[in-house]
């Protein structure tokens, strides 16, 4: 199979960048070319249908629910409505998180000035290092927003949940907190427990939620997501949100996707085979790995990672890029149970090898 996908077609598999290999689904690509005669049009009435349900989806009001060109557009706009309110009322402004984590908001933040403090995770099960996270914030005269990705993005783990509610909760009035929830879909864990709820539960002023369409879903070229938060947080963000962010093909994708419930059960039954495929070659290989929640795995190889990336690439597989912070672990998505073949059979060569 190796041979048959890469040389036959000389493409690479792609599990760098957490698409979803499958592909979007039959009734979004019917929902597009149906659309497509008004695509001349606005797309009002199609942003307005996909608002709805994303609020109903969601238990909330529509004045709690913010459409974004993704769910990066909503974070860009989170960072850029901090900075503007510290700098109208004279204080300072920090971004807060993790080390690694997802990179938007950081590269936002720079752009804009606003100093970033990069909080180690855990070193022994790299979970989120509450009190140190708190310290940067307490040590800085002003406001700090926190971003957590959860799970996270490149360790694939949640939070513990009981832990990060009351943080939250017990915060200070000029602490914000940024949620990504980009793969919420994929999450099994009963402990897990969804910002938005908490939100619901008007847990605190200062919490914001974002989502994507780009991972379960398989719409990330489409760029579709949204944020919830209470009402006047998702208005002071959506002024600096661009009129029109959905345009007419992504939002009757998504409202086409979130209709298509045997899609979704197939997109994450897909995955969590996968999974179990990648798990149980990694044990037999020795590798550890930590406990996946979405559709990537962030494991460990021997070796220099670098060295490994570039091995895979010439065998025809794109794994995710290195991340320094965590040396010795590669992040590699979860595609199909046919890509997950190939995958394995090429760290079964490499273990002949002496690669991994």
């Amino acid at each position: 199979m190796h041979n048959s996908i890469n040389n036959n077609t000389n493409e690479l598999l792609r599990l760098d960048f957490n698409e979803n290999s499958l592909g979007m689904s039959a009734s979004a690509k019917e929902a597009i070319l149906t659309a497509l005669d008004g695509a001349a049009r606005y797309p009002d009435k199609q942003r307005a249908k996909l608002m709805t349900k994303v609020a109903a989806l969601n238990g909330v009001p529509e004045k709690q629910v913010l459409l974004g060109n993704g769910s990066i557009e909503s974070i860009r706009a989170v960072v850029q409505m901090l900075h503007d309110k510290a700098l109208k009322t004279e204080v300072g402004f920090q971004l807060v998180i993790p080390d690694p984590t997802f990179g938007c908001a950081e590269l936002y933040a720079i752009s804009l000035g606003v100093p970033v403090v990069k909080v180690p995770l855990t070193r022994d099960d790299y979970d989120l290092d509450y009190d140190n996270l708190q310290k940067a914030a307490t040590e800085f005269d002003g406001i700090s927003l926190f971003y957590l990705c959860n799970p996270n993005n490149p360790t694939a783990i949640i939070t513990a949940t009981d832990t990060l509610k009351a943080w939250i909760k017990n915060a200070p009035k000029n602490h914000y907190f940024l949620l990504d929830e980009a793969y919420f879909g994929y999450v099994t864990d009963p402990s897990f427990e969804s910002g938005v709820e908490w939100i619901k539960q008007e847990l605190s002023d200062n919490l914001i939620v974002v989502r994507t369409f780009s991972k379960l879903f398989g719409l990330a070229g489409l760029r579709v997501g949204y944020a919830i938060a209470n009402p006047q947080l998702i208005a002071d963000i959506g002024s600096l949100m661009s009129t029109d962010n959905i345009n007419i093909s992504g939002a009757v994708a998504a409202i086409a996707t979130l209709e298509d419930e045997a899609f979704l059960a197939h997109s994450l039954q897909t995955t969590n085979q996968a999974r179990q495929m990648m798990e149980t070659a990694l044990d037999e290989l020795g590798l550890r790995y930590l406990p996946s929640q979405t559709n990537f795995i962030f494991y460990e190889v021997n070796g220099d990672v670098q060295t490994y990336i570039n091995k895979m690439r010439e065998h025809g597989i794109a794994v995710g890029r290195e991340f320094p912070s965590i040396p010795g672990f590669n992040r590699i998505t979860l595609g199909t149970p046919e890509e997950m073949t190939v995958v394995i059979d090429a760290l079964q060569l490499f273990r002949k090898k002496g690669w991994v």
